[in-house]
């Protein structure tokens, strides 16, 4: 006799069960990492049970709440200490399809990219006979067409992984109109896309709290620097902007794939001002966000990746510090359109001239204005509860015949 496909239900009187495999969580700064334990949050404050499967991390132990676990595993970790290319994805992808077949009953499933953790989490899906959604933060296909050098193979395997992980979930969360719109470009207008949105913990995040003791104005840049970034704009706009401003700093709070290079860059230009320090926890990166002139982001023009919304937009604004974003596309829109800080072209001149008029305070926008904008338009506790929602109904949508 053939055995049955149908899904799993909870059983009778226990709360639904649901599995979050990601390979960064909190405590790791990155971006990531919050939004999945917000999402983890809101699914708890709706009554769900959650396990969070990831990786073992620096300060990080077993963390138990009364609904929740987070059970780590080691992972291979470059020397910036970051789960980055496919090799330390791996590291993480084959021990969790043990992991996922071995956990106990559970309900609904959510993956975190990269896509080779969604094709894992898609089989144990099928065999576990629970509904899974991927989080589909950003386009990782479109990102390797952008890099140099990737073999046209490793291209072409990427989207075919990634477009069938997208097709076969109940659920695809994205992030933004602009992540949306893209996926309806690759795999078609679908019931299943749902848009939930973006944010910052903006209790973390905060305008109150102490300022990082930092001496003299400076700028602060929080977060990768990789191709699609393009945050070397910065090193030269700003080695430009000092001429007039010779006690102004910028300061990277960073890690990526471009860190080294732009740090060999600035030793071997000698432009002094400019400091490239570790990855540090939330709170203290707010609190130099609050001491900061203005939060720099930037994308680079040309790549595809013009409708993405950095969070380190959010994570400047929401301690009511405005921006200077570097690029074309949603965000540039979204800090113009929003008097949240001065939008310029990926342009060493344009960057310069923002930079200086951010010294000078000129056209800079009120901090009670930006933070106020943030908690009414990227708050990542409300955009975690729409996520939560879409998680729990694909558990009932499984339970319908």
């Amino acid at each position: 006799m053939a055995r049955s496909r149908t899904p799993r239900r909870p059983g009778r009187g226990r709360p639904p069960h649901v599995v979050v495999a990601t390979r960064v969580y909190t405590p790791e700064p990155v971006a990531a990492a919050f939004r999945q334990e917000a999402l983890v949050l809101a699914l708890e404050r709706a009554g769900a049970e959650v396990t969070v499967l990831t990786t073992t991390a620096p300060g990080a132990g077993n963390v138990r709440s009364r609904t929740r676990r987070v059970s780590r595993w080691p992972v291979k970790r470059d020397h910036q200490g970051q789960v980055r290319g496919y090799v330390s994805y791996l590291s993480f992808d084959l021990p969790l399809a043990l992991r996922l077949l071995l956990q106990r009953p559970m309900d609904a499933l959510v993956l975190e990219p990269p896509p080779t953790t969604g094709m894992v989490g898609m089989v144990a899906a099928v065999i576990r006979r629970v509904p899974y959604t991927f989080y589909a933060a950003d386009i990782w296909s479109d990102a390797t067409e952008s890099v140099d050098g990737v073999p046209t193979f490793v291209r072409a395997a990427v989207r075919w992984a990634e477009t069938t992980v997208w097709k076969r979930a109940a659920r695809v969360l994205t992030i933004s109109p602009g992540v949306q719109h893209r996926l309806e470009e690759l795999i078609g207008p679908r019931p299943s896309l749902a848009m939930v949105g973006n944010g910052i913990d903006t209790d973390t995040f905060s305008e109150k709290g102490a300022t990082g003791g930092e001496q003299g104005p400076y700028f602060v840049y929080a977060g990768t620097v990789s191709e699609w970034q393009g945050a070397g704009v910065f090193v030269e706009a700003f080695a430009r902007a000092r001429a007039a401003h010779p006690e102004a700093r910028l300061l990277f709070f960073s890690g990526g794939s471009g860190r080294d290079a732009l740090e060999a860059r600035v030793r071997e230009e000698g432009i002094e001002g400019i400091e490239f320090r570790d990855k540090i926890p939330p709170a203290d990166v707010a609190a130099h966000l609050r001491g900061a002139v203005a939060g720099l982001s930037s994308i680079t023009p040309g790549q595809g990746y013009e409708f993405a919304l950095p969070t380190k937009i959010y994570a400047a604004t929401s301690t009511g510090t405005p921006v200077i974003h570097a690029g074309e596309g949603a965000a540039h829109d979204r800090i113009r359109d929003h008097g949240l800080g001065w939008a310029c072209d990926h342009d060493a001149e344009q960057v310069a001239d923002a930079m200086d008029r951010a010294l000078r305070g000129e056209d800079a926008p009120a901090a009670e204005d930006v933070r106020r904008w943030t908690m009414e338009n990227a708050s990542l506790a409300g955009c975690a509860t729409h996520a939560a929602e879409q998680v729990l109904a694909s558990i009932q949508d499984a339970r319908t015949p």
